[in-house]
């Protein structure tokens, strides 16, 4: 199965809610991800604003989400952390951010191996909603694991930084916002699809090789 090749459905009301269908699923566990490791390590900031929970309405950021109907991609409404509560801070906030993309990959490793233990058929429908759980939640991790603010992977590399250098860097974070908008429109205005060739390619490679170790591990325990 080559992950992600379904992505030409003509119908565009049942091609928005097989996108968002899945990608809501993606974006809530990622960011309750967030909170529920910032929550153990003390920060109970998610907890008191209710974000420690699987209701999609609570971490839907309305922009966002047109850009998931629109192009396909879109993001959720940041979980609130307050690293001052971690006993290492910037310890605490790397570890709080590789969260949402470790839980990504570990959301798509789940739906395969559920996905080819099933003992029959899934229709093409299921087939199309499996497809497009493990490709988007695997392109959601790689995503967020791009050093460029506000992104999970910006906050992972500042950690390794100076404290006066780590909050000057942070100050920036609103700029790299309008930068990952001009990425992800880059598909429908250039001929080159940046945002395509530096999240979704990895991602579907990322993906068609978990698959493969999925079928391996069943095959092996078969």
């Amino acid at each position: 199965m080559i992950w992600g090749s379904d992505f030409s459905n003509t119908d565009m009301i049942m091609n928005a809610l097989l996108i968002a269908i899945p990608a809501l699923l993606c974006i809530t566990i990622h960011e309750l991800a967030h909170g529920f490791v910032a929550y153990k390590l003390g920060d109970n900031t998610a907890k008191m604003m209710g974000r420690l929970t699987f209701n999609p309405i609570k971490h839907i950021d309305i922009i966002g989400l047109l850009m998931i109907l629109i192009i396909g991609f879109g993001w959720a409404k940041p979980v609130p952390v307050d690293m001052r509560n971690f006993k290492n801070p910037k310890f605490g906030m790397a570890i709080t951010s590789f969260a949402g993309p470790l839980s990504n990959i570990i959301l798509a490793l789940i739906v395969l191996f559920v996905y080819r233990l099933l003992p029959f058929p899934v229709h093409s429908l299921g087939m199309t909603i499996v497809s497009r759980t493990v490709v988007l939640s695997t392109a959601l991790a790689v995503f967020n694991m791009l050093p460029i603010p506000p992104l999970d992977g910006s906050k992972i590399l500042f950690s390794v930084l100076s404290d006066r250098l780590y909050l000057k860097l942070m100050r920036y974070e609103r700029y790299g916002m309008i930068v990952l908008m001009l990425l992800m429109i880059s598909g429908r205005f250039l001929n080159f699809d940046i945002f395509g060739r530096i999240v979704f390619q990895p991602a579907v490679v990322i993906a068609n090789n978990m698959d493969i170790f999925v079928r391996s591990v069943i095959g092996f325990f078969s």
